[in-house]
């Protein structure tokens, strides 16, 4: 039988070459100063010196490297669990390991960026991968315009088809704001009626004959119809994604504004089916679709709080005991002068699974505990004690003013 290793009393962990099976934190200094002293715990809690531990230091190493990733692998899993509904749809082109994620995370389609206040307001703030707003100056008379032409710098010079036109904010004068004209009357025909009450002595943009509600939208109504079928109605066309003519011939100065997506294209030329305008996404590969691509990386061990890395030593401990437990299983029995010595290895393995299923259902049990919905669930629970003048121990609480 050859001679089995032991572990010789100490560790270096600076002084290996590769002490670690992937070196996911091997550049972590926190991680460094702390792999020492965790093969040291562990060996300890194992018995030494009083008894021989058959564990070299890169057997130990690659437990506290396990019980990280585990932890974080853990800790990961319920936050997308817990935010997928929010992730589905957006970029996989950044890790999520220390971003607040909420309602509002990773914009889409509805949280716009404006980009500045004009397409000639210079591009230093525009985003190409959502709504961007613009705007050109209509002149009395001129109906046609160019919409590249008033485009800033960010996409100037641009193919029309390198931007989609998206809305167009050319609309009739509200109803509402001839109805109530102060200076042109109301058109309700009541000033006679005003007149006979002793209210025509008045402005005439006070009006003090109540009116049923219906009565208003019935007016407004009309207006709008009237415009519709005895004037030129506001619209408007858009040729080759370029050219505007609006609808009808301005009759004043004034300001356009309008909406656009920047248009991804292929090598010759043609828009890029597979490029999603708002979120710049070019292919399912590179969207969130469920649990397997949310980009959540290896946990930044320095930034594990004090509760994680008890945790993560505990698990160390469980996986050296299950790594224990399988070398002294290969030998079973050690032969001695006069006898053999049966060696502990199931007792290890038992205890090595036992610990490990604890640690998982304890570590899981917390991460429930924290999800949006438990949370809003305590909060309503507390708010609904206090209501009731019941503190968290269903006392009833005394307030003294």
């Amino acid at each position: 039988m050859s001679k089995i290793p032991i572990w010789p009393g100490s560790s270096s962990f600076n002084s290996v070459e590769q002490p670690t099976p992937f070196g996911f934190y091997d550049d972590d200094n926190d991680f460094r100063n702390d792999a020492d002293k965790v093969a040291n715990y562990v060996v300890q809690r194992l018995g030494y010196p009083l008894v021989d531990i058959e564990l070299q230091d890169i057997n130990l190493y690659s437990c506290f490297e396990e019980a990280v990733s585990e932890y974080g692998g853990q800790v990961y899993n319920y936050q997308i669990i817990n935010n997928l509904i929010t992730l589905k749809g957006k970029s996989t082109g950044s890790a999520l390991n220390q971003i607040n994620i909420d309602s509002s995370y990773g914009g889409g389609t509805d949280n716009y960026s404006g980009g500045g206040s004009s397409y000639g307001g210079g591009g230093s703030g525009l985003d190409p991968f959502q709504l961007q707003t613009g705007s050109l100056d209509v002149k009395l008379g001129v109906q046609r315009y160019d919409l590249l032409a008033n485009i800033g710098s960010t996409i100037s010079g641009s193919a029309p088809e390198s931007i989609t036109i998206q809305k167009i904010y050319h609309y009739a004068p509200a109803a509402i704001n001839r109805y109530f004209d102060p200076y042109a009357g109301t058109g309700t025909g009541i000033q006679s009626l005003m007149q006979t009450f002793g209210f025509g002595n008045y402005s005439p943009g006070v009006n003090f004959m109540l009116m049923p509600m219906y009565f208003d939208v019935l007016k407004l109504q009309a207006i709008e119809l009237n415009d519709t079928i005895r004037k030129s109605a506001y619209h408007f066309e858009i040729q080759n994604n370029r050219y505007l003519k609006l609808f009808p011939i301005p009759t004043r100065d004034y300001k356009l504004h309008f909406e656009y997506t920047q248009t991804f294209l292929t090598d010759d030329g043609n828009e890029d089916p597979t490029v999603n305008a708002l979120t710049g996404t070019t292919s399912s590969l590179s969207t969130i679709t469920d649990l397997s691509n949310a980009p959540y990386e290896n946990p930044t061990y320095s930034f594990i709080n004090a509760p994680g890395k008890q945790w993560i030593r505990r698990y160390s401990l469980a996986l050296a005991k299950e790594m224990l437990g399988s070398v002294r299983g290969k030998y079973q029995a050690l032969p001695i002068p006069g006898d053999t010595a049966t060696l502990d290895y199931g007792r290890l393995l038992a205890e090595a699974e036992k610990e490990k299923a604890d640690l998982i259902t304890q570590l899981r049990e917390d991460l429930n505990a924290t999800t949006t919905l438990a949370q809003l669930e305590r909060k309503s629970s507390e708010n609904m004690n206090l209501r009731e003048g019941l503190g968290y121990e269903d006392r009833y609480q005394i307030f003294i003013h």
